[in-house]
């Protein structure tokens, strides 16, 4: 049986998905679960989130990468092998039998993995079942790493545009989470992201039918969307700004039409709309403490400065992201503790 995968996913950049996966990693760690938070993103910020610079030179300085996520599939792009073994990151706890929380590192080298895609994609319209093998592997690797961490779930953090890696990666999720700002460019980019989805996912189906094969089990490419998370919501005395009033009320019917191919008329709030999964704030001086702290920001303690009202705000934000957390645990039927 094999693991949930979870994607975090929007092709507009600068829209909050790394930090997203990065405190949802943490929370969901701090309520019992064993997590791989995967980095796909060959810019490799998660793995910057949760990494330190001396830890980070030591896996990037490395010949041959074997600790990170391109280390995993250079065997496929030499053609000396299927993939590698991933290594996982424990973080936060040197009792490794004690760790729930491991990072598929991410690696600015797998870009190198693009054009081989590309091409194996165009390979699988003449029914080349060895293609499989390889727009199969992101799956298989995180499966693999899922079995090395008894992980319960497995979080992926994806790059903002829609190209050959981000498709494979796409394929193997068995949901996927929209971040927003709210911006017209993200949200009205959700109707070309909604058309791509259903083409990939429709694709899959037809390449698994005409490529039958007794090999290793392929994902399935559900790539289910389970609702979207507000992020960076800028507020007023605890209200959002009036400004982007008129942007929180097209958001529900874009996200209803574009995604669910849910054409009823009916306005309906951010508050209100059951796909919206959260509403976050930017809490940006929170976020600056946090990435100086190397840790999540509902971690912050009196000694990284979360002091006053500050502290106050540290329980906030923790309570925010474990109601995410469990309302993203409930959707996609994860155990519950």
């Amino acid at each position: 049986m094999s693991t949930t995968i979870i994607a975090f996913f929007n092709n507009k950049g600068g829209v909050g998905k790394t930090s997203l996966v990065y405190h949802l990693a943490w929370m969901y760690s701090d309520l019992g679960y064993r997590v791989v938070a995967a980095d796909l993103d060959p810019q490799a910020n998660l793995t910057t989130a949760f990494l330190d610079e001396e830890r980070l030179e030591e896996i990037w300085l490395e010949k041959h990468h074997q600790k990170t996520i391109f280390g995993c599939v250079e065997p496929l792009i030499k053609g000396i092998d299927d993939i590698a073994e991933p290594h996982l990151e424990y973080i936060a706890n040197y009792d490794l039998s004690a760790n729930k929380l491991a990072l598929l590192a991410g690696d600015l080298l797998l870009t190198s993995f693009e054009s081989y895609l590309s091409s194996r994609w165009h390979e699988l319209q003449s029914r080349k079942t060895l293609s499989l093998q390889y727009l199969s592997a992101f799956w298989r690797i995180l499966q693999k790493a899922s079995i090395g961490n008894k992980a319960d779930i497995i979080l992926m953090d994806l790059s903002p545009n829609l190209g050959a890696i981000n498709h494979a990666a796409l394929i193997a999720a068995d949901y996927v989470v929209i971040p927003l700002l709210l911006d017209i460019s993200p949200l009205y980019g959700l109707r070309n992201l909604a058309q791509t989805l259903t083409r990939w996912r429709e694709g899959w189906k037809t390449i698994l039918a005409n490529n039958i094969t007794d090999a290793e089990p392929l994902p399935a490419g559900i790539i289910q969307p389970i609702g979207y998370v507000v992020c960076q919501l800028p507020m007023r005395l605890d209200r959002p700004a009036k400004a982007y009033h008129l942007l929180m009320s097209e958001i529900p019917k874009v996200y209803r039409e574009a995604m669910l191919n849910d054409r009823e008329d009916e306005n309906i709030s951010l508050q209100d709309d059951p796909n919206c999964l959260a509403l976050l704030k930017s809490y940006q001086s929170l976020m600056s403490m946090a990435q100086e702290a190397h840790k999540p920001m509902f971690h912050l303690k009196p000694a990284d400065g979360a002091i006053g009202a500050h502290t106050r705000a540290v329980k906030n934000v923790y309570e925010d992201f474990e109601k995410l957390a469990r309302k993203i645990a409930e959707r996609t039927q994860l155990k519950t503790f």
